[in-house]
Order: structure tokens, then C-alpha cells, then sequence
């Protein structure tokens, strides 16, 4: 059920570039607002049916929890915009780029931040990613600027919900990052009715319906990623997540017809090897915590169960 949970997640990530796509004339300021607000409100209704709000409140009343939130905000913000720039500017490869390298920033940040000791292959990872971004700028002619904010801006995200811990749970974690944000998107929907005009009940009844979706289809992934975090192993879920950026190439190149030049193609294919090294290593991690557990479990005594000092 946990593997059928993240697969979900990863899933809708992969085809929301279509989506977005599809919300057309409506721009990526006005996309953006109508998402942080509509899933602001669909967060509210799911805080108060899940009898959330006493753990809310006390996360308001924790100021280093309520600074992480908002950074945690910050960040998921920039991630929201580029990935919606990227997907209605003819630029969803950009956006699968950015996915497939995310894995390997976390890893580096891990190394820079949390002074973790990263393993021989993810050295190598870490390596051949470099050398595929330094390919497609100097075949392509352009720093893939939109990849490289999502990645970071990503990476840097899952560095600060990983300082909150299990203190924020999901839905509540949701609901700050998007009442801090709030007041932006209010913003962002003023500066746009002063300037091109909002589109939302003016392009038909379907787009105002799928519009309205907006917070759906952010807030249904995050809740499902969360499900199946809790119920699958670490490494499964580091298997998964290359589920979005594969659906995403898929569709830049074969259902938008976005150019792929030899240089790009050599550039992803280096990022490809470098995300089958991580994989590799996350199986060999994982098989070698499932031996040292076994052996633990043996070595444990019969009738305490404890393990003997080494």
C-alpha cells in the first residue's frame, strides 16, 4: 500500500506539466496565486477534519518552528513558480532536468549542511551530474538556469522539513508554507489585474472548473508522499521519485514536441548514468541494513532479546 501511495505522488508530479499546460491563457503569476491560495483553503478544511488545529496552534506558538515554516514557504515558492514558468514556456525538459539532478543535490547538500559522509558511488553520482550540466552548457550554449533553481530550490526545501522533523506533521506543514505565502499571491493577483488582467471565470466554464483545481493537484501529491513515506522504506522512495522526471521528459519531447539536439541528449544521458549510480546505491544500502539487522536479530539473546556489546 506504501509503494502504491509514493508511486501515486510521483505520478501526478510526472503529468502535472500537462496540466498546467492546459490552464492556458491563465499565466504562471496568476496560476501560481490561485495555487498557494486554493490550497491554503483546501488545507483549513483538512486541519479541521482531521481535529488538527491544537497541533497547529502549537506550532504557531514555537517561533523557531514558525521561522523554519517560512523558509520551508520561501523556498517551495521559488520551486512553484520556476516549475510553472518552465511547463507553460515550452520548457517542461527543463523542468524533468531539474527533478533527475534534485537526488543528487540532496545528497551534496547533505554533505555541505548535515557533514554526512557520502558513499563512493554517490561521489561518482555527484560527478557525473557535473559533468552533464557542464555538457549542456557548453553543447547548448545556455546554463539550464530553470533545472538549476528547482533542483536547489528543492533540495534546500527538503533540508528544512528535515530540520523540522516530525514536529510539523503534513497537512499542517501544507497549511503555514501557504498562509506565510498568502499574502504574496495576493500580490501577485493584484499586480496582474493591473497589468494583463486575471483570467479566472473569463476563458469558459472548463478552465474556470480545472483553475479551481489548482490546490487539488498540489495538495493530493504532498499528502500522498507523506502517506507513503511513512509506510515504505527510505530507499523505495528513492527508487520512486524518478517516476516524475522520466513522465516529465516523456512528455516535454513526445506530447509537446520540445526539441532534443544532440548535445541535450548526451547531457541528460550523463544525468541518467549518474541518477543509475545513486540507484544502485540505494539497493546496496538497503541490502546491507536488512543483512545487518538480520545478524543482529541472530546475535540477540534467546530469552532478554538483547544484543551482546561487540
Amino acid at each position: 500500500m506504501g509503494t502504491g501511495y509514493g508511486a501515486g505522488a510521483y505520478l501526478l508530479w510526472g503529468f502535472l506539466p500537462l496540466y498546467f499546460v492546459l490552464l492556458a491563457p491563465t499565466g504562471p503569476w496568476e496560476v501560481l496565486a490561485w495555487r498557494v491560495l486554493l490550497s491554503l483553503a483546501l488545507c483549513a478544511i483538512l486541519v479541521t477534519i482531521t481535529r488538527g488545529w491544537r497541533r497547529f496552534a502549537l506550532v504557531v506558538t514555537s517561533p523557531r518552528l514558525v521561522w523554519w515554516t517560512v523558509l520551508a514557504g520561501a523556498l517551495i515558492y521559488v520551486n512553484w513558480q520556476v516549475f510553472l514558468i518552465a511547463a507553460q514556456t515550452g520548457q517542461v525538459l527543463q523542468a524533468s532536468l531539474g527533478y533527475f539532478i534534485n537526488p543528487i543535490i540532496t545528497v551534496l547538500l547533505a554533505v555541505i549542511f548535515l557533514r554526512e559522509r557520502p558513499r563512493p558511488l554517490q561521489w561518482a553520482a555527484i560527478g557525473v551530474a557535473a559533468v552533464a550540466v557542464g555538457v549542456i552548457v557548453a553543447g547548448y550554449g545556455a546554463v539550464p538556469y530553470l533545472a538549476l533553481a528547482m533542483a536547489l530550490s528543492f533540495g534546500f526545501y527538503g533540508l528544512v522539513k528535515h530540520r523540522i522533523g516530525p514536529a510539523v506533521d503534513a497537512i499542517g506543514g501544507l497549511a503555514l508554507e501557504t498562509l506565510w505565502l498568502a499574502p504574496v499571491a495576493v500580490a501577485q493577483l493584484v499586480i496582474v489585474a493591473l497589468t494583463t488582467g486575471l483570467t479566472y471565470g473569463t476563458a469558459g466554464i472548463g478552465h474556470t472548473v480545472a483553475l479551481s483545481f489548482a490546490g487539488v493537484v498540489t495538495t493530493v501529491p504532498l499528502l500522498l508522499f507523506a502517506a507513503g513515506s511513512r509506510r515504505v522504506p527510505l530507499s523505495t522512495m528513492g527508487m520512486l521519485q524518478f517516476i516524475a522526471p522520466i513522465l516529465q521528459f516523456i512528455t516535454g519531447v513526445f506530447l509537446l514536441g520540445e526539441e532534443m539536439p544532440l548535445e541535450r541528449l548526451i547531457g541528460f544521458a550523463l544525468v541518467w548514468v549518474a541518477c543509475a549510480l545513486l540507484i544502485i546505491d540505494i539497493i546496496r544500502a538497503a541490502r546491507r541494513d536488512r543483512a545487518s539487522r538480520r545478524s543482529a536479530h541472530r546475535d540477540a539473546h534467546p530469552v532478554t532479546g538483547e544484543i551482546p556489546p561487540l
